[in-house]
């Protein structure tokens, strides 16, 4: 073989093993990128499922607190009927107390006031109605004894009140119908009842 033949022989060989070494580099290159790439894509990824996880979390716990104050509510509004409902019947009963009952409510009630004894009661007709003849001249006798003036009389007036009756003297009204009675005494009330029909719930 002559000294040109092995010169062209080395540098084929020379060629092919800095080909090979370029390739092999540029392999080598191309699987780190390719890793770090995988990696970048993974680290993305990750941060986009727990940010998605995250958003679901926040959706699903804002729909179990809407859903959780929508029972409450109608829980509450449930029990808001009840409680009408209730005290209705209430004011309805008191409404039908015997003839008795209601006489000595009358006077328990303006005894126990602070008034000068002149006043009017307004009572609805048949309130107006259903009581004695002598009833004013007992009452008024009562609060002569209580040291009061003595001269209660009926109003001219009457008003559907549905039990008991409004004292007036000078514009100034006293209302003890049994519906004011029951408003008035209802958040005193309401505890006790709520307590009674809803305990534990």
């Amino acid at each position: 073989m002559s000294n040109l033949e092995n010169l062209t022989s080395k540098i084929i060989k020379d060629a092919e093993f800095k080909a090979d070494s370029i390739l092999k580099e540029a392999q080598n290159k191309e699987a780190e990128i390719i890793s770090k790439k995988v990696e970048a894509a993974s680290k993305v990824t990750s941060i986009i499922l727990e940010s998605a996880t995250l958003e679901a979390k926040a959706i699903i716990d804002r729909a179990i607190s809407k859903a959780e104050l929508e029972v409450r509510n109608k829980k509450l509004l449930a029990k808001q009927e009840v409680m009408d409902k209730v005290f209705k019947e209430a004011e309805h009963r008191l409404s039908k107390i015997n003839l008795e009952v209601f006489q000595q409510y009358v006077k328990t009630s303006i005894l126990s006031l602070d008034i000068d004894g002149d006043e009017k009661i307004i009572m609805s007709i048949d309130d107006k109605a259903k009581l004695p003849q002598n009833f004013l001249e007992e009452l008024n006798n009562m609060l002569i004894a209580n040291g009061k003036i003595g001269n209660i009389e009926f109003s001219d007036e009457t008003r559907d009140l549905n039990g008991g009756y409004i004292l007036t003297k000078g514009g100034i009204e006293i209302n003890n119908s049994f519906k004011s009675m029951i408003s008035s005494f209802r958040d005193e009330l309401e505890y006790g009842v709520n307590k009674i029909l809803f305990d534990g719930n």
